[in-house]
């Protein structure tokens, strides 16, 4: 229980930080700022438990060590850690709350509730740590599929940051962009392929775990199925947002999966290229 509990001091600290500091700078995207960095402490908890003596803890440490430096260097080169870097998200949901309720809203959902799900979805290697059995073929071929769907992120992230530099030039050039968003590469076959990455390698984390226990009946599943769902929440909203923005993202999602990358449908206009 022991590094278990040093992660619920972790979770107190962190929660306690982010609110203190949403109420004191008006902000309240400090959880996005502490998202990829987080996790990193917890597994690394869990690895050095044990003296970084255990192959498998010491390869989710590892794996999710890279997961979030490539998040951190993507939400940096945003301007996620700049001041005024909130999530435009945030702004328009508290256009649409009345204040109080808006308080409420980011004590419990944006700090309790995301915090607590950064330390569920880390719990895969608290199943490890109690379940120290041999690193087996099967961690390879989960470690590999990991990386692949980290890449695949990694490509996601790099073609909406090309379009959005290419977007922002058009607008400073006096043009009207067009396409007005993504809809190639990787965007093609699904309007989110990020979040569907993002999830994937969490949901690759847990199924480590489980291999170190030998069953895949864990409790910590918990942990990529809230994930899950939060992300569901989001691209609801996200798109609610983008259908109020531009009128055309209505026949994107009649063609386009929505997070599982997938063939398009037939049938209605076809993807416009931004021209360079």
């Amino acid at each position: 229980m022991e590094p278990f509990l040093i992660c619920l001091w972790i979770l107190i600290g962190v929660c306690a930080l982010t609110w203190v500091l949403s109420l004191i700078t008006g902000e309240h995207s400090w959880v996005d700022r502490i998202w990829s960095l987080v996790p990193l402490a917890y597994v690394w908890v869990f690895a050095g438990a044990t003296g970084l003596s255990d192959p498998r803890l010491v390869l989710m440490a590892v794996l999710v060590t890279l997961w979030g430096a490539r998040l951190t260097f993507n939400f940096a080169r945003k301007g996620g850690y700049a001041p005024g870097g909130e999530d435009y998200r945030w702004e328009v949901l508290r256009g649409r709350m009345p204040a109080a309720a808006f308080q409420l809203f980011n004590l419990f959902f944006i700090v309790i509730y995301q915090n607590v799900l950064l330390l569920l979805i880390s719990l895969p290697a608290w199943t490890a740590y109690e379940h120290r059995t041999p690193l087996g073929p099967l961690d390879i071929v989960l470690a590999m599929v990991f990386l692949a769907f980290l890449v695949g992120e990694t490509v996601a992230d790099q073609q909406q940051w090309d379009f959005h530099r290419w977007k922002k030039a058009e607008v400073a050039a006096g043009r009207t962009p067009s396409p007005r968003f993504l809809q190639t590469g990787l965007f093609r076959l699904s309007r989110h392929p990020n979040f569907f990455f993002e999830q994937a390698q969490w949901w690759v984390l847990f199924l480590i775990g489980c291999t170190a226990a030998g069953s895949i009946l864990q409790w910590t599943v918990i942990g990529p199925l809230l994930l899950t769902g939060l992300f569901i929440g989001s691209t609801v909203f996200t798109e609610s947002i983008s259908r109020s923005r531009y009128p055309e993202y209505v026949e994107y999602q009649r063609r386009t999966s929505p997070i599982v990358p997938w063939f398009p449908r037939r049938g209605g206009a076809e993807p416009v290229t931004a021209s360079r």
